[in-house]
């Protein structure tokens, strides 16, 4: 992304902030970070980074062999950023500046055991697991197109258009507790919610001092659902703005983009993670925009729009919409 489109990005976020009574950001500052390690959970450990609120970041996802030929293993999450002055009366504000993907293969993979259709591993099925197999996509990154060969097809190849997206933003979560990197929930976590994308905000809740800041599992396109377990798995370049609202907390993640407002629900059965989105989607209008409860939950009801993120993780995720053109003007 060139340096001028990033600067007009941020003076437009600071005018919005400014004429929705937030309070400024202190003058800006860019920090450039290359990360060296990956981690397998969310939780609080020693930050790879200490950062201050209104900081652009500019970074990259991990790399390693899981996006090479022939594959290997998943290099973990960036991660974690201590923010300064965060803390758990607070909520982290992710500005998605780029996500672009950096790497000429992207990978996607059916697993015997892991999938919305394949058996599942935790309970036992008569039928026999689907045979796993590895598709390497070749990403043209001018064009922003993805080719893959279909071998048992009458098409011997199909090209796509590219939809960049990160699959994972999380704090770390409450307490003690650290989650695995397949997992999402009120932290955040794998969602892999295809809004998750450049002119997305994510707002986190903090569960500690510094809130611990991850992010990671770049997507060059992904279906709604993720029915078959994993989107275009690639590496990203990123840039992302940091920041805080001081005095306020939400219970589960929201996303804002220029069309609507959304909550991301996680939870085992669906009709949990529906409910649960659709909750704080409810409470969000009644305690921003002026909505009587009664009212929000009509109004949900004739103008709410959803889409399933995934089916496939520990817990699934469902993103609750409401379009921002019926919004009052705050």
């Amino acid at each position: 992304m060139s340096e001028i489109r990033v600067g007009r990005c941020l003076a437009l976020l600071a005018a919005t902030a400014i004429a929705s009574g937030a309070a400024p950001t202190p003058a800006q500052q860019e920090v450039h970070f290359t990360p060296t390690v990956g981690y397998p959970t969310f939780a609080v450990r020693e930050p790879v980074l200490r950062i201050s609120p209104g900081t652009v970041l500019y970074s990259q996802t991990n790399t390693g062999p899981y996006y090479e030929p022939g594959g290997g293993a998943f290099p973990g999450e960036v991660g974690p950023f201590y923010i300064e002055g965060a803390t758990t009366d607070d909520t982290l504000v992710i500005e998605i500046i780029e996500v672009k993907p950096n790497s000429g293969l992207a990978a996607a993979q059916i697993y015997s055991d892991f999938g919305g259709l394949a058996t599942d591993s935790r309970v036992r099925l008569l039928n026999e697991p689907v045979a796993p197999r590895r598709y390497e996509w070749r990403l043209d990154l001018e064009a922003m197109t993805g080719t893959v060969e279909l071998p048992d097809s009458l098409m011997s190849e199909i090209t796509i258009e590219l939809q960049p997206m990160l699959g994972r933003v999380a704090v770390a979560p409450r307490g003690e507790e650290a989650f695995g990197g397949l997992w999402p929930g009120d932290f955040g976590g794998n969602m892999d919610a295809q809004e998750v994308r450049a002119g997305t905000t994510v707002y986190l809740p903090i569960f500690h001092d510094g809130a611990y800041f991850y992010f990671g599992d770049g997507h060059a396109r992904q279906g709604e659902g993720e029915v078959n377990g994993t989107g275009l798995e690639t590496s990203m370049d990123v840039v992302l703005r940091i920041d805080l609202i001081k005095g306020k907390t939400i219970d589960w993640p929201r996303f804002e983009d220029d069309d609507y407002i959304m909550v991301a629900g996680s939870a085992r059965p669906l009709i949990d993670a529906f409910r649960l989105a659709h909750v704080e989607l409810i409470e969000w209008l009644e305690t921003e925009y002026g909505f009587g409860r009664a009212d929000a939950y009509l109004l949900v009801g004739q103008l709410g729009e959803s889409s399933v993120a995934n089916i496939v993780d520990p817990a699934y995720t469902v993103v609750a919409k409401f379009p921002k053109k019926y919004l009052p003007s705050r």
